[in-house]
């Protein structure tokens, strides 16, 4: 259990049994203060680490937040309200990525804070999946360090592009990957790919987006690979970051290479005018189902986790127990 519990702060509640108590300790006697966090009150909290997958199909505003219609940070948020019994201006949740519309994930990564700290995490973990609705799971859950954010730590992430590519769409596919009856050249669209890598200014596949105060358009992006799986291909890109929609306004070009509409040396080109319109001249952006956020990376030093807290948990297998018949 963590020492550095701040006096005076609020004890979480039992929720008739489903989260542990948590034990406060004076400072004055503190040893290990690398999980306090102060608020935007001020005063002092701990760090928690969230990894959750969801399916975003029902989704029409994606991650953000925003409570009509729901997003998947409201669900996230209501249940750790519902959890804490504290208040979501306190909570402080934030996501490393604002997945849009239909998105999916695997690997979404988020933080919040409590000004109370728990012996185990395991009864919360459970608590949380207990109450979301069962397309969204916390697949895991940890305590952090002070200076780790969800998404300005973030060192790199990777997301999945799913095309089925045959005559007709395999039914069980059709939520989570865009239909080509087109044969695709993968051959041509492997070499187009290898022109994204490296450090560019992605303007000309960027959206406007009202939601980025801030917008660098240089991200560098470190592999983007074309994996054949049957019917199935996977496009796979890990970069520093990612402007709005550009994941898929790049897999929207590298399909008309796919079709032979286009050359793949069409794709320096269009980034060298840095102009959206440009892209808009070849390409139509592709739909959401087919992507996924599969992982965020981090340095090691922001995933440590701070002395003498409680591991992290990726939830528990329950048991039944022996049954005892009498004899007869």
């Amino acid at each position: 259990m963590c020492s550095n519990v701040v006096v005076g702060l609020p004890s979480p509640p039992n929720l008739n049994g489903t989260l542990s108590s948590p034990t406060p300790t004076n400072t004055s006697n503190t040893k290990d203060g690398d999980h306090l966090v102060m608020n935007h009150t001020g005063v002092g909290g701990y760090k928690w680490r969230l990894v959750i997958a969801y399916d975003g199909t029902r989704y029409a505003a994606g991650w953000q937040y925003q409570s009509s219609p729901p997003t998947i940070q409201c669900f996230v948020e209501k249940v750790l309200m519902q959890a804490t019994k504290l208040e979501r201006k306190d909570l402080s949740l934030v996501g490393a990525s604002r997945t849009d519309k239909g998105v999916h994930a695997w690997g979404q990564v988020a933080h919040f804070v409590t000004p109370f700290n728990y012996d185990s995490i395991d009864s919360v973990h459970a608590a949380l999946n207990g109450l979301l609705p069962s397309d969204i799971r916390v697949r895991e859950i940890s305590p952090a360090v002070p200076e780790f954010h969800a998404r300005f730590s973030a060192k790199s992430k990777i997301y999945h592009y799913k095309i089925y590519n045959d005559t007709f769409m395999d039914p069980f596919q059709r939520h989570y990957a865009y239909h080509s009856a087109h044969k695709l050249n993968s051959a041509a669209m492997k070499e187009a790919a290898k022109y994204f890598i490296g450090k560019h200014d992605f303007s000309a596949f960027a959206n406007a987006s009202q939601k980025e105060r801030v917008r660098d358009p240089v991200k560098n992006i470190f592999r983007f690979d074309v994996i054949e799986m049957g019917a199935l291909l996977q496009l796979e890109v890990e970069g520093s970051g990612f402007l709005y929609r550009q994941v898929r306004n790049m897999v929207s070009l590298l399909l008309q290479i796919g079709r032979e509409a286009l050359p793949p040396y069409i794709v320096p080109m269009i980034l060298a005018t840095r102009d959206r319109r440009e892209l808009a001249k070849y390409a139509m952006f592709a739909p959401p189902q087919g992507l996924s956020l599969v992982t965020v990376k981090y340095n090691e030093e922001h995933l440590r986790l701070p002395s003498g807290c409680s591991t992290t948990s990726f939830g528990r297998h329950y048991t039944i127990g022996s049954c005892k018949l009498p004899f007869y």
